[in-house]
């Protein structure tokens, strides 16, 4: 009886110190890839995916642990984006603002937020394809919103040289610069969601998403719960949008577009909506297939060629690749726990 306590002991001790340290070891993997790749893999794999992967984030922590399926993770995105585009001094055309970097960066996020407050003031009593239609009906408004207003927004053309501030005085898209940048912002706004799970806030949530009739019951505003977690999501959208910004040296349409908003639900659903990590895998394998599908397959029929890779993984695993890995994991201890009790048993 001891020996199987233990044995049991060891396995549960070893499965919770396993994500840490396999987040310890993917940090350092990812810290020293500028010293072992060529610059193109760091910034147009890598840096792009984590910045997509920030941004679908957003969309998983609201699947996860709220139950709800976001499609206007983008508009919080380009909220941001744009606010960054109207307001820095060196963006083209000349803008009526000329705010600093880090109060146009504050109030890109503060406005990202807000966006997502209202956006899930507007979802907030609607579950599954409604909130779906209603979601996605905002991402396509909002398209077609920066795409009329020429005055302002520039319309179809969008804001253009939006370098980004400096960091100790080195431009942030320095290639070097810039993936550390992006990375040490990835790694945080994981480790928020990480955190935001196990407080109160995350537990609520979990429970909204499971049985929101009980949670009411027991004293909490389930409406204000979730509203709370559009907001979060939003600021988190947001952040990628600014870093999106100064990736593409710049915003357009094309960036909140409705091919950019189901491109953020592929990678979600790819990577797997069962963890935040998921969201920074599937913008890794679709920024892959994004780059060489010409070398693949054709880069005109790019859309054909990440449908057969959705649907792969979706069909071989329905919760993508971190349900493949979970089960992976599970079936390798199941078989060392075979393993050892028929040796124990032998003994």
């Amino acid at each position: 009886m001891s020996d199987a306590v233990s044995t049991s002991a060891a396995f549960s001790g070893r499965s919770l110190a396993s994500p840490a340290l396999m987040s310890t070891l993917l940090l350092i993997v990812l810290v020293s890839l500028p010293a072992v790749l060529p610059e193109f893999w760091t910034v147009n794999i890598f840096v792009r995916a984590m910045i997509f992967g920030i941004v679908a984030l957003s969309l998983t922590f609201l699947a996860h642990y709220g139950g709800f399926i976001s499609l206007a993770q983008m508009v919080a995105a380009g909220v941001a984006g744009y606010t960054i585009a109207v307001t820095v001094p060196d963006a083209i055309p000349a803008n009526r603002f000329q705010l600093p970097y880090a109060l146009a960066i504050a109030l890109a996020l503060v406005f990202s937020t807000i966006a997502g407050v209202v956006i899930g003031a507007v979802a907030v009593r609607t579950r599954e394809i409604y909130l779906l239609m209603i979601t996605l009906a905002t991402a396509v408004s909002f398209y077609f919103f920066v795409q009329a207003n020429v005055e302002f927004l520039n319309g179809y053309e969008g804001i253009r040289n939006v370098m980004g501030p400096d960091i100790l005085g080195v431009p942030l898209r320095t290639p070097a610069i810039f993936f550390y940048a992006v990375l040490a912002v990835s790694a945080a706004l994981y480790a928020l969601v990480i955190y935001v799970s196990r407080a109160p806030l995350g537990l609520v949530l979990q429970g909204i998403r499971d049985n929101p009739r009980r949670v009411s019951a027991l004293g909490f505003n389930v409406a204000l719960h979730r509203i709370a977690a559009f907001g979060l999501a939003g600021f988190i959208a947001g952040v990628g949008g600014v870093l999106l910004a100064f990736y593409n040296i710049g915003i357009s349409p094309g960036t909140v577009s409705t091919h950019a908003t189901i491109s953020i639900l592929i990678m979600a659903v790819i990577g797997g909506l069962g963890h935040p990590i998921g969201a920074f895998i599937g913008a890794l394998i679709f920024t892959i297939f994004d780059t060489f599908a010409a070398d693949i397959y054709d880069r005109d029929r790019f859309n054909t060629l990440i449908g057969m890779v959705f649907l792969t993984i979706v069909v071989a695993s329905p919760d993508g690749i971190i349900g493949l890995i979970k089960r992976s994991k599970a079936f390798l201890r199941d078989r060392r726990f075979a393993s050892h009790s028929e040796s124990t048993t032998a003994i």
